[in-house]
């Protein structure tokens, strides 16, 4: 109950009192959104890729060339933005330095990008954040990837179920579950791909790739 009291209280502070841009360090443009206007502008967001690894490409095409040869065991790969500054600076920060104001950030952008694509397709069953090796979340006491799906789950209403990849084994068939793995950055799409092989072996019905930024 506390802890519901104090982040409505957080986001009422940052409605009234806009931040800084956490790029720059310029006041904010928008309350609740730590970006200045500069900053906004110069994003990255990913216009034209494939639909099936979401590599930047030049025009649109059903699928680049790799994914036409081998296709990827996810049905698509969305992508917020290309990894490119300032996500190349806001992403390692909250990943290596634990800035839990940069992941909201980019969750708030992840959110607003993936919204308009799912404004004409069916809203996924659930978000599943991949999960951070026992090791490494030892070392750093966060999980960067749930940072990133908690609110956005919470933005676009959708639930999160951060047990599904973790035990998938021994979990029931879902077959009925249609549902985007979530992760922060994609380069070879490796960790993703073996996720959604899992999650296909356990029945799930439809897996996507959903991240913050592609490289490459």
């Amino acid at each position: 109950m506390l802890a519901r009291a104090g982040a409505r209280t957080g986001a009422a502070v940052r409605r009234l009192w806009p931040g800084h841009c956490l790029v720059c360090r310029s006041p904010a443009a928008v309350a609740g959104i730590d970006l200045c206007a500069a900053c906004r502008r110069s994003l990255p967001w990913q216009r034209t890729a494939c639909p099936s690894c979401a590599l930047p490409l030049a025009a649109p095409t059903a699928a680049c060339g790799h994914c036409q040869r081998r296709p990827p065991p996810v049905a698509a790969t969305r992508a917020a933005f290309r990894y490119e500054p300032p996500l190349d600076r806001l992403l390692p920060r909250l990943k290596f330095h634990g800035d839990l104001a940069a992941g909201r950030l980019c969750a708030g952008l992840m959110a607003e990008a993936f919204a308009a694509a799912l404004a004409d397709a069916p809203r996924p069953e659930a978000l599943l954040p991949l999960p951070l090796h026992r090791a490494r979340l030892r070392r750093r006491g966060f999980d960067q990837t749930l940072e990133l799906a908690r609110p956005l789950a919470r933005a676009l209403g959708v639930p999160l179920r951060d047990d599904l990849l973790v035990r998938v084994r021994d979990t029931a068939p879902q077959s009925r579950l249609a549902a985007p793995a979530v992760d922060d950055v994609m380069t070879t799409g490796a960790t993703l791909h073996a996720a959604a092989e899992a999650l296909r072996r356990a029945g799930v019905a439809r897996v996507e790739a959903w991240v913050c930024a592609r490289a490459g």
